[in-house]
């Protein structure tokens, strides 16, 4: 049975048993008078003694009730070393067991105060990775002047979540030092003989001003009103800058705390749906959520820890701006809280690349199916949406896509709907649904498309189509669409009802005819395309004049070439004639049919034009999309000649481009 001591090292409170006490007494004394012959800053390495000890001490001591022993100061003297070692003093400290000193000690992360600019974050970093400081600051203003935005977040949460090394232990930790005796011995004296020799420097700089100085000029300085004037200026400022600085806190609190609250309700609402399987009518996860391998809660805890650490980091130095009493966290709690905002940004790094392959591969799924009609009568071709499903007052071809519920699940919905009619190369009749959609993979696109949802009926010679389609939810950002084709033999008849005139599509006719003039007609097929058979002349593209013996396609050429008006396009060039007896109704139609045929857009709104319709000063603006353009250099009078412009697709032609 040992007695017991209660003693206080370093600021702790101990519980030891005498055996242990009187051998860590011996070993303080030792280190005392090892130190005796030097008595310059002895006290302060004696307390970093002490203090060191007391932490090896607490490392051991898991209960407060514990009591340290006579193995526990062993231990706490292997790692510290012998003072006989770096002092020879008149009463060496000896004992039985035999030593070894660690002379190397792992890094801990710590801001460096010494050598700092702001907070002494990238010195402390540069230590920790042993490299010069400046490289580390010179990596924060990169990543804050590239763009990145994150550079100075991280910084301030550093700022934050590091302690400063403040004792001269916790310096030789953040530089990897073993914190011993000799150590600890040689950076206080490394900082006293410093400090020293600052002094004895300034004291010199200050002895050669006086013995220099012109006094009189001096003297009238400082009887200058204007320098009184700049003193109080600079103590005007300097409360301005604190009031700043403190109302800036303020700010910081009120904004961090209003973020923070909403963090806090983010995780008690959203991030526990998913883990305990409770439905929110109020908040609706994003859609691409649904498609990531991640989970939807991880997901959503990542996003409150991305954004909300950064405020937490923002409220504390808030709170130590307005009162520096307020203490930091300890290196445990900084560390955690780092290491999970690093984590989770890095999932939500891995989220966005993974969001950004699902729409990498087009995928396309084509199905046909004949159907029966009476070829003696019009097919009659019409849309209706499902108001009961979402509701349109007037339905159209749009880019859209809308959530909507199908016995409580939740479906895409969009009206990004084309159709058109086409020649069947038989006497059959046949529909062709064309599916398109979006995926990591093209088989996985193909199958997406495959399940998109797309219906029509036929009855009594009439097609009804829907106005919409329905895909999976977790598609609602991903680019789809449905196309159909009408396939009808020569000689049949179409009519199309007024609800097909926002979806028809490119429908090639012979009197090219817009798309939306279309409804409310009927066509019949020809081996030429679609043919009005109840159109009047206004409606007629082509016959603007009876008299011309311009076509749009004439029977005497070849099906590669097309004519209107004297110009041109077939596969080997698209070309724009242009004379004095062109009229601006029939700019119109080339302009029209330019951009039908080959996607060449033609702008000739600044030229002018005669009373009886006739152009008479020619300006012209093309773009063929394909990289080639041109204008016209001036407004220019046309008398004689032929003005335009002309594309070759041809390599073997002498210009690819060139407009006059």
């Amino acid at each position: 049975m040992n007695k017991t001591i209660n003693i206080n090292l370093g600021g702790f409170f101990f519980h030891i048993d005498e055996t242990a006490y009187q051998k860590l007494k011996r070993y303080l004394d030792a280190i005392a008078r090892s130190l005796s012959d030097d008595p310059q800053g002895k006290n302060e390495i004696i307390a970093d003694i002490e203090a060191r000890i007391s932490e090896l001490l607490s490392e051991r001591i898991t209960d407060a009730r514990q009591v340290v022993n006579d193995s526990d100061i062993d231990e706490v003297i292997a790692i510290m070393g012998q003072p006989e070692d770096y002092a020879e003093t008149d009463e060496a400290y000896t004992e039985n067991t035999t030593y070894n000193r660690n002379r190397k000690s792992s890094k801990k992360l710590f801001r460096d105060g010494d050598d700092k600019f702001l907070g002494g974050v990238c010195a402390g970093i540069a230590h920790y990775v042993a490299v010069d400081a400046i490289w580390i600051r010179l990596a924060f203003l990169l990543l804050v002047f590239a763009g990145f935005g994150f550079g100075i977040p991280a910084y301030i949460i550093l700022w934050v979540l590091l302690p400063e090394a403040k004792t001269t232990s916790e310096k030789l930790q953040m530089e990897g030092e073993a914190v011993n005796i000799e150590n600890i011995e040689k950076k206080i004296r490394d900082e006293i003989g410093s400090i020293s020799s600052r002094l004895k420097d300034g004291a010199n700089e200050i002895t050669d001003k006086l013995s220099g100085a012109d006094y009189d000029k001096i003297k009238s300085q400082t009887k200058s009103g204007f320098q009184d004037l700049l003193d109080t200026l600079g103590k005007i400022l300097t409360v301005l800058f604190k009031v700043f600085g403190k109302f800036l806190a303020i700010i910081f609190l009120l904004v961090s705390g209003i973020m923070l609250v909403t963090t806090v309700l983010g995780v008690f609402s959203v991030g526990s749906f998913e883990i305990i399987s409770v439905d929110s009518d109020w908040f609706q996860y994003p859609p691409f959520f649904q498609e990531s391998i991640l989970p939807i809660w991880l997901l959503t805890v990542f996003f409150i820890i991305v954004i909300g650490l950064p405020f937490l980091a923002l409220f504390i130095l808030g709170l130590r701006i307005l009162s520096p009493n307020v203490k930091r966290l300890n290196s445990t709690a900084s560390y955690t809280l780092v290491g999970l905002w690093i984590v989770a940004l890095l999932g939500l790094m891995f989220f966005g690349i993974e969001f950004a392959t699902s729409k990498a591969y087009d995928g396309v799924k084509v199905t046909k199916n004949t159907i029966t009609i009476n070829n003696e009568e019009p097919v009659k071709i019409a849309f209706e949406n499902n108001n009961d499903l979402y509701y349109l007052p007037n339905i159209k071809r749009q880019n859209n896509s809308m959530e909507v519920f199908i016995d409580d699940e939740k479906f895409k919905y969009s009206n990004y709907i084309k159709f058109t009619v086409k020649k069947s190369e038989n006497e059959n009749s046949y529909v062709e649904i064309i599916k398109e959609s979006e995926a990591r993979k093209k088989q996985l696109a193909i199958q997406e498309a495959e399940k998109i949802n797309y219906n029509y009926t036929i009855k009594n010679n009439k097609i009804v189509l829907d106005a919409f389609f329905l895909s999976a939810y977790k598609n609602l950002l991903k680019d789809e669409e449905v196309s159909i084709v009408l396939y009808l033999p020569e000689d049949s008849k179409v009519f199309f009802e007024n609800s097909s005139k926002k979806f028809l599509y490119n429908i090639a006719n012979t009197d090219n005819i817009y798309d939306r003039d279309m409804a409310n007609h009927t066509f019949q097929m020809t081996k030429d395309g679609l043919d009005c058979i109840d159109c009047s002349s206004d409606s007629k593209l082509n016959s603007y004049d009876e008299n011309t013996d311009n076509n749009w396609n004439d029977n005497d050429n070849n099906n590669d070439v097309t004519f209107l008006f004297s110009s041109t396009i077939n596969n080997e060039k698209a070309e724009l004639l242009i004379n004095k007896n062109t009229t601006k109704k029939e700019l119109e139609k080339l302009a029209s049919w330019f951009k039908n045929k080959k996607n060449i857009d033609i702008d000739f709104s600044e030229s002018t034009f005669n009373n009886n319709g006739t152009i008479e000063t020619y300006f012209l603006k093309v773009n063929c999309n394909d990289g080639f353009s041109g204008t016209t250099n001036k407004a220019i009078t046309i008398n004689s000649g032929e003005h335009g412009f002309v594309r070759n697709y041809d390599q073997n032609g002498s210009v690819s481009f060139k407009i006059w």
